[in-house]
């Protein structure tokens, strides 16, 4: 199994390398990453629960390991997790689905008739 906590250390190192050498490009991420919080309209565990089910649908390890971290931090439950997670599961379902039917779109505009 992975370390978590060792691997979001390494990444946070990486992506402080990155920072010096790209200082406009993770300022800018980091200007994305705070706009949610200012509105204020979805509180930080709230937050991080979204986040958790994003990162699994992109497949990020950074973004699991640091946003499990965080709504942990804010008070989230495993099993608030695992019903976040769960919307995650659904979504990538739905998803392939959808894209299954423009496969059967695609099929019916290539096939004689």
């Amino acid at each position: 199994m992975l370390d978590w906590n060792e691997y979001r250390k390494q990444l946070m190192s990486r992506v402080g390398e990155l920072g010096k050498l790209a200082p406009d490009t993770v300022s800018g991420y980091q200007a994305l990453s705070l706009a949610g919080k200012k509105t204020s309209h979805l509180d930080a565990k709230t937050r991080e629960l979204i986040a958790l089910a994003v990162a699994v649908t992109t497949h990020c390890d950074g973004c699991i390991a640091v946003h499990t971290a965080e709504a942990v931090k804010h008070g989230a439950t495993r099993e608030e997790i695992a019903e976040a997670l769960g919307v995650a599961v659904a979504l990538n379902a739905g998803a392939a689905m959808v894209y299954s039917a423009r496969v059967m779109d695609a099929l019916a505009t290539t096939q004689p008739n």
